[in-house]
């Protein structure tokens, strides 16, 4: 042990590695449904690590926290400046009037119980679920000017405050939106997700990913000796199906050739076409009129499933019924739409908006999905590589911003180094999204500057704070844990009766624009469930975008209102 200890003091980067490894893999587990998470875990694992009287550099987890908030604001960079620009602007504004009351209770809390300034903003980072303030608290509370040793008093309270009310501000959130918030606002939230999906021309769907019922289908029908179909043409015939009717000729086999079909082509007694659409349609519309034939030559079409990423001016904010008229829509169908840094699935409703940003995923013969690609936006294919110049450029040009410091009336004020990372990132990831020819950044890397980012500095706080941190919890625990409800609690609670009597949202979207408000993503999740819909989720995008930026920022806001 005596080894052990003297070698992570000798070397603290294992530290760190190992506060990672243990907070991963416990934050991972679950029981009943409840995991501490990754964040809590590793500032767990941290501070019994820390115990040991480990040193690390400040520079660590600058340059990380620097890279996750980053990440944070290129992820929502689309929604937010959508939410503040346009049609989102009445979810945006109630983002800011419930993350004002986020900010406001854990205030009131710290002033009412006496708390310290690290207290405060380690009780607004947990009662919040927001762990990316205390960075920002971090930077404000070393700017303050006290002497080093009230510095690191104030510091090493912050993750105390933090682990005591982060647990209740996940499970306490998650149950009083999604449990209690229907009860006390008398929403009846399965029939309003129903109600909202009928007014957006929804149906009900069945079947999905692994059975072996399939939603499109590829279907040979030869034309018999007077059929209806007789002289007309490829587009007349598809034009003349009924409304909400998707169905194509894609090929055609006659005198035993096969050619692809195109709209101007004249059909005759004796074709053989292979018509793609929706499975229901195929039966119902031409099972009762065509003689469906086994023809493994015509079906042999280039089919593929591929993910776009929407740019277009031309289809932002048009419904799928307005996109599905577009001449590069033809042949192509929408399986699935995914939208904001959690990459919450859109209902496909007739009336659901696209917009710039979103991903759509489409299914149809190669060449009918790379033109309707290349309306929509652009291939969004996997690939592992990384614009690190990009990323390198960006967050140097934030961080430079961030660190101008003006002074009025004597006070310094500055967005700081990490401010700067976050608003170059949402301004970058904006951009990103109208012009997708620079900038890109994959998935998995998204999510490894977002979660690793934000545990490297989460697990360095947690080793710097170890020693300090089991007196602090016998001061304050009991007490902190109370305070930390009552900071949870009250902002929800006022934030529901606002959204519903003051906004006057819908019944189906109101828990899930207080859930984005918070950026409580297990609330969403239980909301869904409760309404056995993904309703809930078209109000979450948004305002968890426009919470995340806010509730961040709250971080060095908190110290500032408080010293």
């Amino acid at each position: 042990m005596s080894w052990l200890t003297a070698t992570l003091r000798s070397y603290p980067e294992i530290a760190i590695f190992l506060s990672l490894g243990i907070g991963y893999w416990v934050g991972g587990k679950s029981y009943r449904g409840f995991s501490l998470g990754a964040v809590t875990a590793t500032l767990l694992a941290a501070i019994a690590i820390g115990q040991l009287g480990i040193t690390i550099s400040p520079n660590v987890k600058s340059v990380f926290f620097l890279m996750f908030l980053f990440a944070v604001g290129y992820g929502v960079g689309p929604q937010f400046v959508r939410g503040i620009a346009k049609d989102g602007l009445p979810q945006a504004l109630f983002s800011v009037v419930q993350c004002a009351l986020c900010l406001a209770a854990p205030y009131v809390a710290a002033k009412l119980a006496g708390y310290d300034i690290g207290s405060a903003a380690g009780l607004l980072a947990g009662s919040q679920t927001i762990s990316a303030s205390m960075g920002l608290a971090t930077d404000a509370i070393n700017r303050i000017g006290l002497p080093a040793d009230q510095t690191k008093v104030l510091l090493d309270a912050m993750p105390t405050a933090y682990a005591v009310t982060y647990i209740f501000g996940t499970i306490g959130s998650a149950i009083l939106l999604a449990t209690l918030g229907p009860i006390l606002l008398r929403i009846d939230l399965v029939a309003a997700c129903k109600e909202y999906e009928a007014t957006l021309g929804g149906s009900q769907e069945v079947g999905g990913a692994g059975v072996a019922w399939h939603k499109y289908e590829l279907r040979a029908y030869r034309i018999p000796e007077g059929g209806p179909a007789i002289g007309r043409t490829v587009g007349q015939i598809e034009a003349s199906e009924p409304t909400g009717t998707r169905l194509f000729i894609e090929r055609i086999r006659r005198g035993g050739a096969v050619q692809d079909a195109k709209l101007d082509d004249v059909l005759q007694a004796g074709d053989v076409v292979a018509v793609g659409g929706r499975r229901e349609q195929l039966i119902d519309i031409l099972g009762p009129r065509g003689a469906e034939v086994e023809d493994p030559e015509l079906l042999a079409v280039p089919a593929e499933g591929v993910d776009v990423y929407v740019t277009s001016k031309a289809v932002n904010g048009k419904t799928l019924v307005e996109v599905a008229t577009l001449p590069a829509a033809r042949g192509v169908f929408l399986r699935k739409i995914k939208r904001g840094p959690t990459e919450t699935q859109i209902p496909v409703l007739p009336s659901t908006k696209l917009y710039r940003g979103d991903t759509l995923t489409l299914v149809g013969r190669t060449q009918d999905t790379t033109a309707a690609a290349k309306a929509l936006g652009v291939l969004d294919r996997p690939t592992s590589a990384a614009d690190i110049a990009f990323v390198g450029f960006a967050i140097t040009l934030g961080a430079l911003i961030g660190a101008v410091v003006i002074k009025v009336a004597g006070i310094p004020i500055t967005l700081s180094t990490a401010g700067g990372a976050l608003i170059a990132g949402i301004v970058f990831g904006w951009l990103r999204a109208i012009h997708p020819t620079f900038g890109r950044i994959p998935e998995p890397t998204i999510w490894f500057m977002n979660s690793v980012g934000l545990n490297v500095f989460i697990a360095v706080v947690g080793v710097t704070a170890g020693p300090g941190f089991v007196k602090g919890l016998q001061q304050l625990g009991v007490s902190l844990f109370m305070w930390g409800i009552f900071a949870t609690a009250v902002p929800l609670i006022i934030g529901m009766f606002v959204a519903k009597y003051v906004f006057k949202f819908h019944p189906a979207l109101l828990l899930g624009i207080c859930a984005g408000s918070r950026t409580t993503t297990a609330a969403l999740g239980m909301i869904c469930d409760a309404a056995k819909s993904q309703v809930p989720g078209l109000g979450y995008t948004v305002t968890y975008a426009v919470g995340n930026t806010l509730l961040t920022i709250w971080g060095m806001v908190i110290v500032m209102m408080l010293s």
